[in-house]
């Protein structure tokens, strides 16, 4: 779409809003900026663009008239598509996210990851391996930079390697990566999304406009992904942390293995990585199998992997104190990456949890301590009913903490010399932190006092 003298409307003033309306005003495009928060200011939003000629801003409840004129409307990722005013646009004009946005005035090839867990830590790596295999890469999505504030940027021989959120699939139309991975499918955000099946659907999204000259890179462990690999409308590459596939990436002992044609391919031993956990092992085999497909030399990949280091805010090596080796895993944000995080520990540890309520379930995250978890110090909204379901499941050592200082110092007094201190909360942050990374930062601060 041509954006010159276009009527857009951005719903949302977060980073993604701006970054989406920045792009939108360098297009030509005439923009009204709205968020539902009438506490804000307009000036400091309109104060947050590169130019704000061409843009206006309107706060509190949306005025029917605002959307007489309009020709297009981009939502934030934040903002729900069941939302009774959502629903009204959607009645006048077409409905499109940043990443849709981006898509269609970027260039060059799209290397996109979705899953519940593993994305940032997945999207960073195949980032690092492309960056040193390519001249021009961004590394784009849920993992920081709105795609939209560098799609402007991109030219034909751009590599865009984008973090995409099942939040950011609701509003794609046309958005087609040249490959793509579906990490794994668990439990998460069905506040937003209501229904599990509803959730796998918005997943399943990312490769909706592939072919089968195009790839998708699929968890072969995960039941859900394994059954949509039969229909997948791109050609399909399972990866394996637990079998040898006769087609795709799998590990065999300790060395990542990958199957192709007839032939195997070792890439590299586990003990050659600076990534802890099973689960991280499956990370670079997505990471892996999505750089071979887009043509970057093995020996180009296997370096780029050795030299690779965990992302800030998942199962983080912060410090040691007193014999106490302290861990941020504040990227766990539901069970199932909390999981990963306490698998992760090799000595007795006393973890760290609650936070916001996404009516999640706790029981599958508490018996996967498997004897492991010395104390279990609970923070947030949450505290309660996951103590209720620890208590249900027959770990009783629970401490309730009014906040995350006080619970690293219940930790710091509890912990043995040789022990570690996990925070591996299992919930989302807000309602105490405006996100995850404010936490884990805050986390640090508070070891780093001890």
């Amino acid at each position: 779409m041509d954006m010159e003298k276009k009527q857009v409307l951005v719903f949302g003033t977060g980073v993604s809003g701006i970054g989406a309306a920045d792009l939108l005003l360098e297009k030509g495009a005439e923009v009204l900026l709205y968020d539902g928060n009438d506490k804000q200011d307009p000036e400091q939003i309109l104060a947050k663009l590169r130019k704000r000629e061409g843009a206006r801003v309107i706060l509190g409840a949306l005025p029917e008239d605002a959307l007489e004129n309009l020709d297009l409307a981009i939502l934030s990722p934040g903002v729900p598509t069941d939302l009774p005013d959502v629903l009204r646009i959607k009645e006048k004009v077409p409905v499109w996210g940043e990443v849709e946005l981006a898509w269609q005035t970027g260039q060059g090839t799209v290397l996109a990851i979705t899953g519940t867990n593993g994305k940032t830590t997945t999207t960073a790596l195949l980032g690092q391996i492309m960056a040193d295999a390519r001249d021009s890469v961004y590394v784009v999505g849920n993992i920081g930079t709105p795609y939209t504030s560098v799609a402007l940027e991109t030219g034909p021989d751009t590599v865009t390697v984008a973090e995409i959120s099942s939040f950011q699939l609701e509003t794609i139309h046309t958005f087609h990566p040249r490959v793509s991975a579906i990490l794994n499918i668990t439990e998460d955000h069905l506040n937003r999304h209501h229904t599990m099946a509803e959730y796998i659907r918005v997943k399943e999204q990312i490769c909706r406009n592939q072919t089968k000259e195009d790839t998708v890179v699929l968890n072969y462990e995960d039941e859900v992904l394994r059954e949509f690999g039969k229909t997948a409308p791109a050609s399909v590459i399972y990866f394996s942390s637990k079998r040898e596939l006769p087609e795709g990436i799998f590990l065999r002992g300790e060395t990542i293995v990958l199957s192709v044609d007839g032939r195997e391919i070792p890439i590299l031993g586990t003990d050659e990585m600076h990534l802890l956990g099973r689960h991280n092992h499956e990370n670079v085999m997505a990471a892996v199998a999505m750089a071979w497909r887009s043509g970057v030399p093995v020996d180009s990949i296997r370096n780029s992997v050795r030299n690779f280091h965990a992302v800030e805010h998942r199962i983080e090596y912060v410090t040691e104190k007193n014999g106490v080796t302290y861990y941020n895993d504040s990227k766990g944000t539901n069970p199932d990456a909390a999981i990963k995080g306490i698998r992760a520990m090799n000595r007795p540890t006393w973890l760290i949890g609650g936070g916001y309520d996404k009516d999640s379930s706790y029981e599958e995250w508490i018996r996967a301590f498997d004897g492991k978890v010395r104390g279990l110090v609970l923070i947030g909204q949450t505290k309660e009913k996951i103590a209720e379901a620890a208590h249900g499941c027959g770990f009783m050592n629970t401490i309730l903490a009014d906040d995350l200082e006080e619970a690293v110092q219940i930790c710091a007094e509890h912990a043995l010399v040789g022990e570690a201190v996990l925070l591996s909360p299992a919930c989302a942050s807000w309602g105490q932190f405006p996100n995850y990374e404010v936490r884990g930062k805050k986390f640090k601060e508070y070891v780093g006092r001890l």
